[in-house]
């Protein structure tokens, strides 16, 4: 059964950048309720309020719209992205006799063996399942056993069990967790060294081509000082 939570809303007025800014100076938050019949209302809260009702870690929420009770759970909640702190949430009324979609966390248990004895590495693709559900029936979070995960092993959508009040909607194929293999870094090579290596190997071949033809020099020029030699004594 889910656990259920009483807001205290209040109908708001005042919309626009500065309306919503006079509001958060108030500690107050402003947001929107969506009806399941697709009538809206816009409303603002404080903001301890909202603080209360997510740690209350309850699914269903009862709040006093237009002059009645109705049942909501929170469709989104927008963060600041450098405070943290709530700026817009989003209520979605439900009817109790209706399934509803809704996203549920997924709480992992134990340490896979392809971990533990194997070596591998935990790569995880998902934390939470979509599912459809009567209001009620909500869960809190879905229980996924990974101890039993092997290498080269992964449990998908499909491989769990979610009990007769549950429907899964999230595709059955799609990979929740595996255990791969750890990936081993090579050395890099190292390209200076080896053009150097080159480059002295064609040094030593250009010395030697220079040696070779400065000796074919020094054999001329001697073999002009024997003619040289030769005309003197002749003269």
């Amino acid at each position: 059964m889910a656990k259920q939570f009483k807001l205290n809303v209040e109908k708001r007025e005042s919309t626009g950048k500065l309306g919503v800014k006079e509001l958060r100076q108030h500690k107050k938050i402003p947001g929107v309720y969506y009806s399941y019949d697709s009538s809206n209302l816009l409303f603002q809260i404080d903001e301890s309020e909202i603080r209360n009702a997510i740690n209350s870690k309850a699914n269903i929420f009862s709040v006093n719209v237009g002059g009645k009770d109705q049942n909501v759970i929170f469709k989104s909640v927008q963060y600041h992205p450098v405070t943290d702190a709530i700026i817009h949430i989003d209520l979605y009324g439900v009817d109790m006799d209706k399934a509803i979609s809704i996203k549920i966390p997924i709480h992992f248990v134990g340490t896979p063996v392809g971990v533990q004895s194997e070596g591998g590495v935990l790569i995880t693709s998902l934390n939470e399942l979509e599912i459809s559900c009567l209001p009620a029936d909500i869960p809190d979070n879905i229980e996924v056993d990974i101890s039993e995960v092997i290498l080269g092993a992964n449990i998908q959508a499909g491989d769990i069990t979610l009990g007769n009040k549950l429907e899964l909607v999230t595709n059955i194929d799609s990979t929740i967790v595996s255990v791969t293999h750890a990936i081993i870094e090579e050395e890099p090579v190292v390209e200076d060294e080896l053009e150097e290596g080159i480059e002295g190997e064609e040094g030593e071949e250009g010395t030697e081509g220079e040696a070779t033809e400065g000796s074919e020099e020094n054999t001329e020029r001697s073999g002009d000082n024997k003619e040289s030699g030769s005309d003197k004594s002749d003269s």
